[in-house]
């Protein structure tokens, strides 16, 4: 007995040690980005040449207005996690140009941009639908792909951004006319107008200057209800602005259905130094994607975005890694998922066009790890992926626009240098 119970007593004691000493939790190491063919991600980096003067010249003095990088693509996009990474980490070396372009309402559920939070009430919009494969324009649709508000008995937008992010400028694009209503934006104390009122009916982009940097802004529409694409809110100096134009599900054939006026409008008043297109993922889906339908399809919207805002560079980004349940040759750990056929399709297609027409194309696919990378990515310890292997984790999009953003400052210092 006197053994027995020294024996539970050294236990104890052992498990207190063991308590006492337990090992402090340290962050799994983040995989190092893939080799790819595209030195250091990037193929095509001429094409960021608009970009990267713009940054030069906000390096040296020489831009007073910030630099505009506009994405637009699907799900994520839409999510802001990835771009709100690109935009942290330019803002952090250049400055902070304003948030960017933002819906001219609530469009979803869970709809959660970075540095800004945006509340309706009686302002209802949604995404307009997803255009189907023959395709059609859809009108009054712009670049943030809402369809226009419809307005309740006291219709109110109150944009409440973060500590350090506060804009000087209110940007509003919408539709105008001899008749057109418009809104009053409540800065603090103050009541500012923003008229929509113009001599012919069409699209248009105005903008006010805030006078100070604005913590919260309240916009009411007034009169009948007046039609509002987007919102864009900067700040009056140098600095980077990164705005994300996603809608979950979309395809390259959403882009080709937005109101070509409204766009041109909306263009016109960003001035965006480079456009991102970020689609792919869906197309890549499509068991039945015709490559040549495709590949006209991404020329045709590279060329009409060149003839809208000619001052821009372009950036592809190659269709991320995926998997679906069920595909052939399956890689995954489980033996079960495998890239949806038409997703290699999707990426060749990309990548071609991009060298061929000049565009710059950012190997996404490749930095994740190659193949199968997302089956990796969804089983490590602490997940960069979602259990769907087509979605990334908050982590995952952090350290994926990591990459981007870092690939993106390493070619614009090498090509500083040759500058030089």
């Amino acid at each position: 007995m006197r053994a027995a119970a020294g024996l539970a007593t050294a236990m104890m004691l052992a498990a207190g040690v063991a308590q006492a000493q337990e090992i402090p939790y340290q962050p799994q190491t983040l995989p190092a980005p893939g080799v790819t063919a595209c030195p250091g991600g990037l193929c095509g980096v001429e094409g960021l040449a608009p970009l990267f003067e713009a940054l030069k010249a906000t390096e040296t003095g020489a831009r007073h207005a910030p630099v505009h990088i506009v994405q637009i693509g699907d799900s994520h996009t839409a999510g802001d996690r990835i771009t709100g990474a690109v935009r942290a980490a330019l803002q952090a070396r250049f400055g902070h140009g304003g948030r960017g372009v933002l819906s001219a309402g609530v469009p979803h559920a869970g709809y959660a941009p970075y540095q800004v939070q945006v509340t309706a009430q009686d302002w209802s919009v949604s995404t307009a639908p997803l255009t189907p494969r023959g395709g059609f324009a859809r009108a009054d649709v712009g670049l943030a792909g809402i369809m226009p508000p419809a307005y309740g008995r006291a219709p109110g937008l109150t944009l409440t951004f973060e500590p350090g992010a506060e804009p000087t400028e209110l940007h509003l694009c919408g539709r105008g006319g001899p008749q057109a209503d418009g809104f009053q934006v409540a800065v603090g104390q103050r009541m500012l107008s923003l008229s929509l009122r113009a001599g012919q009916v069409g699209p248009l982009c105005r903008w006010l200057n805030l006078h100070q940097a604005a913590g919260v802004l309240e916009l009411r529409a007034e009169g009948r209800g007046p039609l509002a694409y987007s919102l864009s809110v900067r700040r009056d100096g140098p600095g980077v602005m990164v705005s994300n134009l996603g809608v979950v599900g979309a395809t390259l054939r959403d882009l080709a259905a937005r109101d070509q006026a409204v766009v041109a409008a909306e263009l016109a008043d960003w001035r965006p130094s480079l456009i991102v297109l970020a689609f792919g993922t869906n197309e890549g889906f499509e068991d039945d994607l015709d490559p040549a339908a495709y590949e006209a399809l991404l020329r045709d919207q590279i060329a009409r975005l060149r003839r809208m805002s000619p001052v821009s560079g372009l950036l592809i980004l190659g269709a991320p890694d995926a998997l679906r349940t069920g595909a052939p040759n399956p890689c995954s750990a489980d033996g079960r998922r495998a890239p949806p056929p038409s997703l290699a399709v999707v990426r060749d297609v990309q990548r071609r066009v991009a060298a061929d027409t000049g565009v710059a194309y950012w190997d996404w696919q490749g930095r994740m790890g190659g193949d199968c990378a997302s089956d990796r990515l969804a089983t490590m310890a602490e997940p960069l992926m979602r259990g769907d292997r087509v979605h990334f984790t908050s982590a995952g999009a952090d350290w994926i626009g990591g990459v981007l953003s870092a690939d993106l400052m390493a070619a614009y210092d090498a090509w500083k240098g040759e500058e030089r």
